[in-house]
């Protein structure tokens, strides 16, 4: 077959510019406002358009200061893509959507092919502006990372250096700010995909734009009836007793762990009564260090692990050898999955989203009460909600917490396993979403879309735009994968 030179050339540069995209023609895509150049993702293979748009902080005064709001666009692959792209929304609150977006396009593969994938760092986070505050760094000593003092100074030094008005950056202001991206990009409607916080994202911005919505996936479901952080610890409490339950099933895990729930519930009552003083060497440096750990330490570490999924396996292990005294590989493990979670979290943008939408619900009987009897205890979420005393507050409607009511098509993922956002919050939310499908995912915990049905689920209902017909055994035949019983390796 014959080609012209006209027609190869532009398919010879985009070759060169590695931009598979790009062989859409210039009527074909959207109209935008927004000045994107390529640029390279870190962990992606191919090219995407990364740029800035200018939103106002006070968008009902519409003066003052302006957040620059970071933009990435993978362009879909198709010569002729769909006009709806899917738009990711971060969780958190406090994480860079556009910081995810190299790690999160393997996963998004399928969806690209024939729609752009959108990535906005919501305001306050990566870099929109980031309300960062980190009063315990990831190369703090060991010391200050288990200690459960409240660093209010620290807060406070954070606040009074933010050139911000933090009462501003909320999620209904945010959501404001992603339909004018969205209008400055050229599309007409979203699939939107809400991970964690960001399904409470989604979920208002369905609330407050449903003319710009197509389809709607949400991850780790948090509905507008569940307060950040009232039910950490009962979701957490339930999420242990699954772990020492499947344990005890297992009769590889019984042997080497006999009666770890036992142990590991006497620990912290001997940590509650007298804390344990020990010299540990600091992971990175190698330079022993004096640590003190308490209950309230430990129950900190511990929820961090039981949240990533990659974690949960070693958690038996990392458990029996603290209740022999070797508190090494707890503390390895810990350092190093805490400093990757940390370099894409704003904890002021958390501090801002969780003073103004949620604490003000929160009253001292309902942490007593949804505390009581689990491990983690009323301490770690006092102190979760102790900035809040000095926090700027701002204003969210009155019936922001009402259900979100809508008849879009709603795909909601849930991990059986999930510490933070169990499969009973999808379901709260799937009441008054009259167009969705509920599929939980056997042996999984917080993060779904790790598993490959999952991937080809979300994929299928995006390229469909509806739930008929999508097959909702996902995940049948999975189970937890199988515990860590020793270290291949030297001890940490």
């Amino acid at each position: 077959m014959r080609v012209s030179a006209s027609r190869l050339l532009p398919a010879v540069l985009c070759a060169l510019l590695s931009l598979s995209a790009c062989t859409r023609s210039a009527e074909a895509g959207p109209a935008r406002k927004v000045a994107l150049k390529p640029c390279r993702l870190e962990g992606a293979s191919r090219q995407a358009l990364c740029g800035t748009y200018e939103v106002w902080e006070d968008r009902a005064a519409k003066k003052g200061r302006k957040v620059p709001l970071k933009v990435v666009v993978a362009p879909a692959l198709a010569s002729s893509p769909e006009a709806d792209p899917l738009v990711l929304l971060a969780g958190g609150p406090g994480q860079g959507a556009a910081k995810l977006a190299g790690q999160m396009m393997p996963i998004l593969e399928r969806i690209q092919r024939n729609r752009d994938v959108v990535f906005v760092d919501q305001r306050g986070t990566g870099e929109s502006r980031p309300l960062e505050c980190d009063p315990v760094p990831p190369d703090a000593p060991l010391s200050k990372q288990f200690d459960d003092t409240f660093y209010e100074q620290e807060f406070r030094k954070c606040l009074a250096g933010y050139d911000a008005d933090v009462r501003l950056y909320t999620t209904p202001i945010a959501m404001d700010d992603l339909d004018e991206v969205r209008e400055a990009l050229g599309y007409e409607k979203l699939n939107l995909y809400g991970v964690s916080y960001g399904t409470r994202a989604a979920l208002v911005y369905v609330r407050q734009h449903p003319e710009h919505v197509r389809t709607v996936i949400l991850e780790g479901v948090a509905p507008m009836s569940l307060l950040l952080p009232l039910y950490v610890a009962r979701d957490s409490q339930r999420a242990l007793d699954l772990l020492f339950s499947n344990c005890e099933e297992d009769a590889t895990c019984a042997k080497r762990y006999p009666d770890l729930r036992g142990r590991f519930e006497a620990l912290l009552t001997q940590l509650q009564q007298t804390p344990v003083q020990t010299k540990l060497e600091h992971p990175l440096t190698g330079v022993p260090e004096d640590v003190t750990i308490t209950r309230d330490g430990l129950a900190a570490v511990l929820r961090a692990l039981l949240y990533m999924p990659e974690a949960t396996s070693l958690v038996p292990l990392l458990l029996d050898r603290a209740t022999q005294g070797d508190w090494r590989p707890l503390v390895a493990i810990h350092h190093s999955m805490s400093g990757v979670f940390d370099r894409n979290m704003s904890h002021g943008m958390f501090l801002s989203v969780v003073c103004s939408e949620d604490a003000p619900l929160i009253t001292d009987e309902a942490i007593t009460r949804e505390t009581k009897g689990t491990w983690m205890g009323e301490a770690a979420l006092r102190n979760m909600l102790k900035p809040c005393a000095f926090w700027p507050r701002g204003e969210v409607p009155k019936d922001y917490r009402e259900p979100v009511k809508s008849d879009v098509p709603v795909l909601l993922l849930s991990g059986e396993l999930d510490p933070v956002t169990p499969p009973e919050w999808a379901e709260d939310a799937k009441r008054t979403l009259t167009h969705s499908l509920h599929v939980t995912l056997p042996g999984v915990g917080h993060g779904t879309s790790a598993i490959g049905c999952a991937r080809s689920l979300m994929a299928d209902f995006v390229a469909r735009g509806s739930v008929e017909g999508l097959e909702p055994k996902c995940g049948e035949g999975l189970k937890r994968p199988p515990f860590f019983t020793s270290f291949a390796g030297p001890v940490p």
